[in-house]
């Protein structure tokens, strides 16, 4: 008794739990409330800076530049060039005719503006396209003894170290001239390597005889020589009609065992953000974005005040401090090009929040009984998963390596370690290229298929699902028994519904019930009466039974959210009671049932 006074002391009633949790609800709704605005008004800002007119713009121009042919060879166009001179075919054809747009299609005069082109009679062409060139230094490898009397030149990978600095050609005009970068401004990160800023730099002129005049000059000149490792092609217009500049790169990359890859960039972004009445409704948001920051920020910082290091215990709050790095602001850049670049990255940094976003509903709604089943089956299975990551990652890397040294130099999918990683990834998922497997290794080749299948698709895939099956069963089984979480916002959501229509007398009232409780104990005592029970076994039995129903209404009801909350001294003495009485009545049976079975075992 003593012991559960002092429990007493040190605990909280059933009422102030019972309170606290409703307290806690309430919050959470408030909360949950708050947040789906600031969801609504993230998706509507974000959204909004999306223009579907983006993805049509990007297509039309990489078909002009990309999949037009060169005159007479209708299979070469950008995509296609290998070699040095189908690179000056597509210069001299395909960019020419794509950038100067100066006449209607009957060659009637179409704008006044002198020297200025509009790409498909809609896109002006911002200032003028630039031709940049990055150049190795010769005897930037070495060649080997036995050869270097047939071999005197020799022109290495393109590294910042290898980089050829020095002018070459007519050094009288600029293009020829090794110029350095004015801008602070990203390498590009090609196939074959990473490219700094500067190099031999020339701009195009606004007259298309001019510009067609001035690549014949370069090519006759050899200013594409064997130290030539990359070259890109910069411009930017712009659409007025949907409001939209589209900033393009095309880049041809040489690689040092000969050939040329290419590849490109099409950024299609809103750089003039407020423009029609929308874009106003879109600045409001931004401003209300702002605010829910401002808040946002504020609150976590009292919560790592007030809990210090238990704050970094909880995923959530990993999760909002992860929101709010992410939503810091991104400085641009006046160059067209650069400006479009850090525009694409604040708006995948944008996407990658609005995800985390929408993630963090899972905080809310955790405390339904399906959601909290599946955190806990997670939460539970961790230690399991991470040793059976282990296990399969050494098997996928061993396949991996095996994968790159026997078919890297055959198949473009193991070609590096990096691709044979994700080739098998593929696999996995049912993509995969058999016939070139099984054609750079006829025996190698199919053993290696059949066994990755076998030992990561049949045998390691289907020990990771029984490990979640496994404990999902465990955590099914212990809610099942009562485990549940300390409150469910959908029971307590219910139970507020409730609690309104009694306050509104939409509901019976509870004295109907009482009543017919009353009659149907009336009842079971006349019907006792006359089976020839006494009246002190009949009192006695009342007495037990509403005993029992007040102690199941206060213990067993589906309203108590804890199942482990401590109990008062009053209470324990009930209990205590109530347990004696009930050893009383055990006693009693089963002297009534010996006297049965003695009677039995007589006759």
């Amino acid at each position: 008794m003593a012991e559960a006074s002092r429990w007493h002391r040190g605990g909280t009633s059933k009422h102030k739990l019972h309170y606290r949790n409703e307290v806690e609800i309430r919050t959470t709704l408030q909360e949950l409330l708050l947040y789906f605005i600031f969801l609504i008004n993230l998706c509507i800002l974000t959204f909004g800076m999306v223009n579907p007119h983006m993805y049509y713009l990007n297509k039309v121009m990489s078909s002009l530049f990309l999949d037009t042919s060169v005159p007479g060879e209708e299979r070469t166009n950008f995509k296609s060039i290998r070699s040095i001179t189908e690179f000056w075919k597509f210069m001299e054809g395909p960019l020419l005719e794509g950038l100067y747009w100066d006449s209607w299609y009957n060659n009637q005069q179409l704008y006044n503006l002198k020297n200025s082109s509009r790409i498909y009679y809609e896109n002006i062409l911002l200032g003028v396209p630039r031709v940049r060139q990055l150049k190795v230094r010769n005897n930037t490898c070495k060649v080997y003894s036995s050869f270097q009397s047939s071999i005197s030149e020799c022109y290495g990978k393109y590294t910042s170290a290898n980089e050829d600095l020095s002018n070459f050609g007519l050094t009288s005009n600029s293009e020829w001239r090794y110029s350095t970068s004015n801008t602070n401004s990203p390498w590009h990160w090609g196939f074959l390597g990473v490219y700094r800023n500067g190099g031999y730099i020339f701009t195009l002129s606004k007259s298309k005889s001019e510009t067609k005049n001035k690549f014949i000059d370069l090519r006759l000149n050899n200013w594409i020589t064997r130290g030539t490792r990359v070259i890109f092609i910069d411009f930017s217009l712009y659409n007025a009609n949907v409001n939209l500049f589209c900033i393009i790169r095309l880049v041809a990359e040489f690689s040092a065992t000969g050939g040329i890859i290419t590849s490109w960039q099409f950024y299609s972004v809103k750089l003039l953000r407020y423009v029609s009445y929308y874009d106003y409704f879109i600045a409001s948001c931004e401003i209300t974005f702002c605010i829910f920051l401002f808040v946002f920020t504020t609150q976590e910082v009292k919560k790592i005040k007030e809990f210090k290091s238990n704050y970094f215990k909880s995923i959530w709050n990993w999760l909002e401090l992860l929101l709010l790095l992410l939503l810091k602001s991104t400085e641009k850049y006046s160059d067209f090009y650069f400006l479009a670049y850090w525009h694409i990255y604040y708006n995948n940094i944008i996407a990658i929040t609005i995800f985390f976003a929408w993630i963090k509903i899972f905080k809310f709604i955790s405390f339904n009984k399906t959601m909290s089943q599946l955190s806990s089956t997670l939460s539970r299975c961790i230690k399991d998963i991470v040793g059976f990551a282990v296990m399969f990652f050494i098997i996928f890397f061993a396949y991996a390596q095996l994968g790159f040294l026997v078919f890297g130099s055959q198949v473009d999918d193991f070609s590096t370690f990096q691709n044979s990683i994700f080739a098998q990834f593929r696999i996995v998922l049912g993509d995969f290229n058999f016939a070139g497997i099984q054609q750079a290794n006829h025996i190698l080749g199919p053993i290696y298929f059949i066994t990755f299948i076998f030992f990561v698709f049949f045998v390691l895939l289907n020990m990771f699902l029984a490990i979640i099956n496994d404990t999902y069963s465990e955590v099914k089984a212990d809610y099942s028994i009562g485990r549940r979480p300390d409150f469910e916002l959908g029971k307590m959501i219910k139970q507020s519904y409730k609690n309104v229509l009694e306050k509104l007398r939409l509901k019976k009232a509870q004295k109907d019930e009482d009543k017919k409780t009353t009659k149907d104990s009336r009842d079971l005592a006349e019907q006792a009466r006359r089976e020839g029970f006494d009246e002190n076994e009949i009192q006695k039995a009342e007495q037990m039974k509403k005993w029992k129903e007040r102690l199941e209404k206060k213990y067993y009801s589906e309203e108590i959210q804890d199942d482990y909350q401590p109990v008062t001294q009053q209470e324990f003495q009930e209990l205590f009671l109530y347990a004696v009485e009930l050893e009383k009545e055990l006693h009693y049976i089963n002297l009534k049932l010996n006297q049965v079975m003695r009677k039995l075992s007589a006759l």
